[in-house]
């Protein structure tokens, strides 16, 4: 199994909220957990209270009760939430183990985007030009360009990628940018994302934005350069705000989409958050080509490559 450098030094991490020092792999991935459980708590405390500001300046009475009771239902979904994304936390910890995550990133060990270009990762080609047009079984459709611009992030040149989601009317749902690098291993890694939600024409969020080396965000790996089957590995480390994981179902899939097709040598992903505990999807990627098809493993629901073009 290829994996992320993990620091193990002495430095204690040390949480607030009555949680206990801990030591390097002394429950760290645990005690993140618990961390974020008490945040989401508190949160979930703080809506109370603002929930119940507003219910309290309703004049109407049966206006008011019914936001009271509104205000009581968010909480209790709010609460049990909380708890179901705790119990994933403590899942992935099962299969990650307890050491920090805490990856040494050295620019040194990193291609430029010239070298990037010239021997890409075959499931993962970072090569200016390069287009993929997807559509999803709800008529979305998903563009993503790897573009020619850069950025530095934790003192690596990062490639970055353009990705725009559009409903079936043409509308912009969310348009992306994505930083990614690739080391000298082969391994792609995830350095950060800027993601803008689109209502009406307009920016309604940015939710799931983050960059590594900003507020404890890290870099992950998006792309391993040898995937095994079993292999479990963070995407991404922005606790309570992007906290993508991936593990590897297949190397041998089959599949076949309109833009391409696999016979028993597409890699199987099954890509998952505890942020969204219900929420999965398999991802099948051909060597050459990259991404294929993402498919809901609940719903059904399919985002098929229906165009591919290069440089």
């Amino acid at each position: 199994m290829v994996s992320a450098t993990v620091s193990v030094g002495a430095l204690a991490l040390v949480f607030s909220a009555g949680i206990a020092t801990a030591g390097p792999v002394d429950n760290v991935c645990h005690k993140t957990s618990t961390a974020a459980q008490t945040a989401c708590e508190a949160d979930r405390k703080d809506d109370r209270w603002i929930a119940a500001g507003g219910c309290v300046n309703l004049a109407d009475a049966a206006a008011r009760q019914q936001c009271i009771a509104d205000a009581k239902a968010a909480r209790a979904e709010k609460s049990q939430l909380c708890r179901d994304q705790f119990d994933a936390r403590e899942s992935l910890c099962g299969a990650l183990g307890q050491a920090p995550y805490d990856p040494v990133i050295d620019p040194a060990n990193f291609l430029s985007p010239q070298a990037v270009a010239a021997r890409p990762n075959p499931r993962f080609p970072l090569v200016p030009g390069m287009q993929w047009n997807y559509t999803s079984s709800v008529g979305e459709k998903d563009t993503v360009i790897v573009t020619d611009k850069t950025r530095v992030i934790l003192g690596v040149t990062t490639i970055e990628v353009h990705d725009v989601v559009a409903d079936n009317t043409g509308h912009t749902l969310e348009d992306t940018l994505d930083w990614f690098a690739q080391d000298l291993q082969g391994n792609v890694w995830y350095f950060g994302e800027l993601a803008q939600q689109f209502e009406d024409g307009r920016v309604a969020g940015l939710e799931g934005s983050w960059t590594g080396g900003v507020e404890g965000a890290k870099p992950g790996i998006v792309m391993r350069a040898a995937p095994n089957v079993g292999d479990v590995y963070r995407q991404e480390f922005s606790l309570g705000n992007a906290e993508d994981a991936a593990e590897v179902l297949s190397t041998t899939g089959s599949e076949t989409v309109p833009a391409a097709s696999c016979s028993g040598d597409c890699l199987v992903t099954r890509d998952f958050s505890p942020l969204e505990p219900d929420v999965e999807e398999d991802k099948y990627y051909k060597s050459g080509v990259g991404l294929i098809l993402e498919v809901d493993p609940a719903s059904g629901e399919r985002n098929e490559l229906v165009s591919f073009s290069g440089p």
